[in-house]
């Protein structure tokens, strides 16, 4: 089943407030198997709300509405609804019941607005909404379901959990869907693409594959469609195990997972601990580490040591290493990794120093120039990066790559005591 979904709404198009309406209607309805065709916002107006209607009835099976539902002026979903069905308004006595009992127990004084919304149009099936005063209103047509919904996002959540589910699981239309994502970094989308491409041609038709990539990482979703969800999360399984012998030093994680959380989860196992010594990205790396729970069992602390004399007093790298060398170089990466790792008695450490810019390049040393060493039992290594010119993206690749790092010295540490 293929679903269209509509908000109605001038605030939306002006930025005043944002969607997030048809985030949790297309994760929730992807959760019950159905797939999201596509995603229109548009105005309040007569003729593109009944253009949206027509449009999505030619693609759809499903078309849900959201918006336009208020007790004021210029709330015209139900008479452009009437006038999309051939229809009219009717009373319902059983919606101003629960109008008024709904604002009495708010100490609000009903008035014919809120009368009104007891007016709803006489082919549809009304859906109740236990969240507010708008009801639902549910009509078929054409071989199409239209669903319109209180734009209110904790209305139209009751509305779509108490009323439309159910009745959609009663009509037996739904199929499964299921997802695996596999997280990779360190190949960027195109030479990832052409490296599992064999892989990915031998797909079975009814799975999917989806690239998203971002400043950290590539996912790889995986999608598999059917009426048996057993027989599709085992095709999914087998096929990811066929990814991992192909790139296995690029995987890293699964679904919801972060780099943290896989970090976390390595050191914790082994109970060893980390620790950070940050210039450029200013405490980007302590920041997502412990953005995760359970941080404290591995997580020892972190050094923003933005200044040279930081560097000094608090890291002990030489001032003469960073006068001959420069702050950004092998050299203080390496001795600020070390310092870290004893300052802070960890058993790994991060370290990075470099130019995020926008400015303070130069041709020796361009912005996005970025030096990472990471420090560990066996030793300390060091990378040079050269990302681009936007710094906010340079901080986030260079705690990301970081912590890519760390978790490969890691793995190889691992595998050098077995």
């Amino acid at each position: 089943m293929k679903a269209e979904l509509i908000t109605i709404g001038d605030e939306i198009l002006i930025g005043q407030i944002v969607d997030t309406n048809s985030a949790w209607m297309g994760k929730q309805l992807n959760l019950h198997g159905i797939e999201v065709y596509q995603v229109t916002s548009i105005h309040d107006d007569r003729h593109h709300i009944l253009t949206a209607l027509a449009n999505a009835e030619k693609n759809a099976d499903l078309v849900l509405i959201t918006g336009g539902l208020g007790p004021t002026k210029d709330d015209i979903t139900k008479t452009c609804l009437c006038e999309y069905f051939n229809t009219e308004l009717v009373f319902h006595p059983e919606v101003l019941e629960h109008v008024q009992s709904l604002l009495s127990s708010r100490n609000v004084v009903i008035n014919q607005l809120n009368r009104d919304q007891a007016l709803l149009p006489a082919s549809c099936t009304v859906l109740h909404n236990s969240a507010g005063t708008a009801s639902g209103m549910w009509f078929e047509h054409n071989n199409t379901i239209f669903v319109s919904m209180p734009g209110v996002p904790f209305e139209m959540e009751a509305i779509m959990t108490e009323e439309v589910f159910p009745r959609l699981i009663k009509l037996g239309i739904m199929q499964s869907i299921v997802h695996k994502t596999v997280l990779t970094i360190g190949l960027p989308e195109s030479m990832l693409a052409e490296k599992i491409e064999h892989w990915e041609n031998d797909l079975p038709p009814f799975i999917k594959l989806a690239y998203l990539p971002s400043p950290m990482m590539v996912r790889l979703r995986l999608s598999g469609y059917g009426s048996n969800e057993t027989l599709i999360q085992d095709e999914i399984d087998r096929q990811v195990k066929g990814l991992l012998t192909i790139i296995p030093d690029y995987v890293f994680g699964f679904d919801d997972e972060n780099m943290g959380i896989v970090i976390g989860r390595m050191l914790e196992k082994s109970g060893q601990t980390m620790a950070v010594a940050e210039s450029c990205t200013g405490g980007s790396i302590a920041q997502f580490m412990t953005s995760n729970p359970g941080g404290s069992a591995y997580f020892n602390g972190g050094i923003v040591a933005y200044s040279n004399e930081i560097k000094n007093k608090l890291l002990n790298v030489p001032m003469e290493l960073i006068q001959t060398h420069g702050a950004v170089s092998q050299q203080v990466a390496e001795a600020m990794a070390l310092g870290a790792q004893n300052a802070l008695n960890a058993t790994y450490s991060i370290a990075t120093t470099g130019i995020a810019g926008p400015d303070g390049g130069s041709v020796e040393k361009p912005v996005g120039t970025v030096w990472i060493a990471v420090a560990g039992p066996s030793g300390v290594k060091s990378k040079m990066f050269c990302f681009k010119h936007n710094r906010e993206r340079n901080i986030i690749r260079t705690t990301h790559t970081a912590l890519n790092l760390l978790r490969t010295f890691i793995l190889t540490d691992n595998s050098a005591s077995k």
